[in-house]
């Protein structure tokens, strides 16, 4: 049928080897080691939102009390939150974004857009954010910093150039466990913004359709690849489609949801890369329309201006009372 040549002539073969090797070395997997569970991005999120003290963070966000003091442990350790101590009558501890947290401010913007479009949570996030430089409420969009244009996924191409200083580490040791659909949609970005389910994506992303191609570039076990495939099957961030050439096999295509997750993707490998690893990515998008090496830039889509965390404001009332 048309339909089927149609898909037949899109899907072409990776070179496996290559992108085995660029996965690895990627600022976005080894920034997925840091921010690569629910959980951290949850705390993350909350101090965005100017959540600081350890029982208003596991209030808000639902952390069990010793993975939230694992979490805020390790994200002190990096250097992306400080703890500052206040004498009140007890004393008081308080968790304050650090200029390197600061730095994810991109990337957060992103998970509020898309939580917004595609979350469970949006009862508990701001409603409407407030640009104070322009004056105009906004929502926030993914640009090309080198000409400002609002980018997409299909505005890029893509090299890849493994890092050498990168050093691969194996992925076995960052299982995340398997969550029912309706678990995952309990904990909003459970599934979402986890390292497996993030890596598959950038996987697809790259070219690779199918099982075996994912399981080579990645690393994963097949019993482990299965179960992830079908969950992210289930919650709508991946189709599954008989191949039209190979009626036993199976072709794995992005979502619209899975699609509005490439801005969270982007921003956090560009944070690690600049902030965190201080490396050059072995993913390297480039802007097909102003032929430039892609960073991303989130804008202001009233002013078009490049949005930092003290010019944005929203009502407190919008945010869950913890």
């Amino acid at each position: 049928s048309a339909s089927t040549s149609r898909i037949t002539r899109m899907i072409y073969t990776p070179d496996l080897e290559l992108t085995q090797a660029a996965l690895a070395s990627s600022t976005l997997s080894h920034g997925l080691k840091v921010f690569g569970d629910r959980w951290t991005v949850q705390v993350m999120l909350s101090a965005f939102l100017g959540v600081r003290r350890f029982d208003e963070l596991q209030n808000f966000s639902n952390i069990p009390r010793p993975t939230l003091s694992d979490r805020l442990r390790s994200l002190v350790q990096i250097g992306v939150i400080k703890p500052r101590l206040y004498q009140d009558n007890p004393p008081r501890h308080e968790y304050h974004l650090t200029r390197k947290g600061l730095g994810l401010y991109d990337a957060t913007l992103m998970i509020w857009a898309w939580e917004k479009k595609w979350g469970q949570r949006a009862q508990d996030l701001p409603k409407k954010l407030f640009h104070q430089t322009c004056q105009h409420h906004f929502n926030p969009t993914l640009c090309c910093k080198a000409c400002g244009e609002k980018i997409s996924m299909k505005d890029l191409d893509y090299s890849l150039v493994p890092n050498p200083r990168l050093r691969h580490q194996p992925l076995e040791g960052l299982r995340t466990p398997r969550m029912s659909v309706r678990e995952a949609r309990d904990m909003s970005l459970g599934l979402r913004v986890d390292r497996w389910s993030l890596l598959i994506l950038t996987a697809v992303v790259l070219g690779c359709h199918y099982f075996d191609q994912i399981t080579h570039v990645l690393g994963i076990g097949p019993k482990v690849l299965s179960r992830r495939l079908s969950d992210m099957v289930e919650c709508h961030l991946l189709s599954c489609e008989t191949d039209g050439q190979d009626a036993r096999r199976r072709l794995y295509r992005l979502t619209p949801s899975s699609r509005d997750l490439f801005g969270y993707i982007v921003c956090l490998s560009n944070w690690a890369s600049e902030s965190h690893l201080h490396e050059h990515s072995s993913i390297r998008p480039r802007h097909r329309a102003c032929q430039h090496r892609f960073f991303p830039m989130v804008a202001c889509d009233h002013c078009h201006q490049n949005l930092n965390p003290w010019e944005v404001s929203f009502p407190t009332s919008d945010v869950k009372a913890p």
